[in-house]
C-alpha cells in the first residue's frame, strides 16, 4: 500500500541529518581494533593477504632504513643478532557487497514517518562507515524489476553517502524483483565477501527464505529488514493501496486486526531470523532509522561481548523526536 497527500516522495530532512551525524560519530568513536573485531565476528574473519596486521607472519627480513620502528620484532631480532622486520597478515574482508532493493514497494511508510528506502539506506550507511574505516572495498548494487545496476564507488564515507544519495534519486516506478537480486548475490564468487541486503519485511516469502538460507551457507550475510507501518494501527493517517489508490476504510481499523497483523509479521521475522541464524548470519530489523541505529549498536556490542573484547561504551543515541505525517505510504 502506498500513498501521500500530494503524491510526492519526500523524507524527513531534519531527522535524516541527525541520524547521519550519529553514524559518522559512531565510526569515529570506535577504535580501529574494535571495528575490525566487530565486523570480523559478524562476517567470519579470513586471511586478507594484506600486510601490517597482527596475525600470521607473511615474511621476515632485516631492518632497512625507512622501515617503521614498530615493525621490528624484538624476539626475532634477538635470535638473529640484528634488527629484523616482521610483516604480519591482518584479517579483513576484501569486499562488502551492499544490495539495495529499489522497487516501488520501498516507498512504503514506517511508523516514524520515514519511507522504507530511507531507513534501509541508513542501515547501509552504518555498515559502510565501519567497513570503510577498515579499508574494505564496497560494491553498491541497486535493483528493481526493470534493472540491476552496480553503482561505481571509490573513496571514503562522504563519497559513499554522495554515491548512495545519487543512486536513490530515482522515480521508483518499477516493482521489486527479489528473486533476481538474490540470484545476483548467489553469483558473487568471493565466498569471504560480506553481503548486506537491504529491503522491507514484505519482500521475503518462502521461496526467498530458501534462497537466503542457501546463500548464507556460502557467504557471510546480513539482512537489513525494515518494518513498515501497520495499516490497522494508523488511525491518524491516510493509508491507501499502492496499485488502486483506494483508502483503507476506517471501520476496518481496529485492535483485533492490528494484533493479527503484528502477530503475522512477528512470525515471519522470527522465521527469517532462524533461517539466518542457522547459516551463521545476522538479521537487523527496525521500523525507523533511529531504531535501526540502536539495533546496529546493540548488535556490535553483543558481538564484542561474545568474543570477550572490551571497549569504551558508546553513548546511547538521543531520540529524534520524529512524528508520523498524514498520507503515509505502506
Amino acid at each position: 500500500m502506498t500513498a501521500t497527500e500530494n503524491g510526492s516522495i519526500a523524507g524527513d530532512k531534519t531527522g535524516g541529518d541527525a541520524i547521519r551525524r550519529k553514524i559518522e560519530a559512531l565510526a569515529t568513536t570506535l577504535s580501529l581494533p574494535t571495528v575490525r573485531r566487530a565486523l570480523g565476528t559478524l562476517e567470519g574473519e579470513h586471511p586478507s593477504h594484506r600486510r601490517f596486521g597482527s596475525d600470521d607472519i607473511m615474511d621476515i627480513r632485516p631492518y632497512e632504513p625507512g622501515d617503521e620502528a614498530r615493525r621490528i620484532d624484538w624476539h626475532t631480532s634477538a635470535r638473529s643478532g640484528r634488527p629484523m622486520v616482521v610483516h604480519r597478515q591482518r584479517r579483513v574482508t576484501s569486499r562488502v557487497w551492499m544490495l539495495m532493493d529499489t522497487g516501488r514497494e520501498m516507498t512504503g511508510s514506517c511508523e516514524s514517518g520515514e519511507m522504507a528506502w530511507q531507513v534501509a539506506a541508513n542501515g547501509l550507511r552504518m555498515f559502510a562507515a565501519l567497513s570503510l574505516r577498515r579499508s574494505d572495498d564496497i560494491s553498491l548494487v541497486c535493483a528493481d524489476s526493470a534493472s540491476i545496476t552496480r553503482v561505481p564507488f571509490h573513496g571514503g564515507f562522504a563519497q559513499f553517502e554522495h554515491t548512495l544519495d545519487r543512486a536513490l534519486e530515482r522515480p521508483w516506478d518499477h516493482p521489486r524483483n527479489m528473486d533476481a537480486l538474490l540470484d545476483y548475490a548467489r553469483r558473487i564468487n568471493d565466498r569471504n565477501a560480506l553481503i548486506v541486503l537491504a529491503t522491507d519485511e514484505h519482500a521475503l516469502g518462502e521461496r526467498q527464505l530458501g534462497a537466503i538460507h542457501a546463500l548464507a551457507r556460502t557467504h557471510p550475510m546480513v539482512i537489513v529488514d525494515v518494518e513498515t507501518i501497520n495499516p490497522f494501527a494508523a488511525r491518524q493517517r491516510t493509508v491507501a493501496d499502492a496499485d488502486t489508490g483506494r483508502r483503507l476504510p476506517a471501520f476496518l481499523i481496529d485492535a483485533v486486526s492490528k494484533r493479527e497483523v503484528d502477530t503475522h509479521r512477528s512470525y515471519l521475522a522470527a522465521q527469517l531470523e532462524a533461517q539466518l541464524h542457522a547459516g551463521g548470519s545476522t538479521l537487523m530489523r527496525a521500523s525507523s532509522s533511529e531504531a535501526m541505529f540502536r539495533t546496529f549498536v546493540r548488535t556490535v556490542s553483543v558481538t564484542l561481548a561474545r568474543t570477550g573484547f572490551s571497549t569504551h561504551p558508546v553513548a546511547p543515541p538521543k531520540a529524534l523526536g520524529t512524528t508520523g505525517k498524514a498520507g503515509d505510504r505502506l
